[in-house]
C-alpha cells in the first residue's frame, strides 16, 4: 500500500511567486467589475442630464466634490487600464508575446500606458474645461 501525500490536487497561490503578470491579471479582472459599478455613475450622469437643471446640478455637486472626483479619477483609470490589458491579453490571443522578455515588456506597457492615458485625459479635460 502507498503513503497518501497530502498536497494540494492543483496549484494554488502559495506554490507561486507572484509576479507583476499575475498581478496585472488580477487587476485586469477587478477593473472589469469596477467598471460596472462606474458604468452606473455614467448612468446617473446622464439621467441626471435629461431630468432637468436641477438634477444635473446635483450630479454635477457630487462629481465635483473630492469624494467625486476620486471616483471618477479611478473610474477613469480603470476603463483605460481595463482596455491597454485587453489589447495585451489580446495579443496572447494571437499567438505573440509568450517568451519571458515579451511577457514583462507587454506587462510593463499595459501598467504604464494605463497610468499615462489616465493622467492624459485628465489634463485634457482640465485644459478644455478650464479647471473645473
Amino acid at each position: 500500500m502507498t503513503a497518501r501525500i497530502e498536497r494540494p490536487l492543483s496549484p494554488h497561490l502559495q506554490t507561486y511567486r507572484v509576479t507583476l503578470t499575475m498581478a496585472l491579471s488580477i487587476i485586469h479582472r477587478a477593473t472589469g467589475i469596477a467598471l460596472y459599478f462606474g458604468t452606473l455613475l455614467l448612468s446617473w450622469w446622464l439621467i441626471a442630464a435629461a431630468s432637468g437643471p436641477g438634477a444635473y446640478a446635483n450630479v454635477q455637486a457630487f462629481t465635483g466634490s473630492i469624494i467625486g472626483k476620486l471616483i471618477v479619477f479611478g473610474y477613469t483609470w480603470a476603463l483605460l487600464h481595463h482596455l491597454v490589458s485587453g489589447i495585451r491579453y489580446f495579443f496572447w490571443d494571437l499567438g505573440y508575446g509568450f517568451k519571458a522578455n515579451e511577457r514583462e515588456a507587454l506587462t510593463w506597457g499595459a501598467l504604464i500606458a494605463g497610468i499615462s492615458l489616465t493622467v492624459l485625459v485628465w489634463i485634457i479635460a482640465y485644459t478644455v474645461g478650464g479647471g473645473r
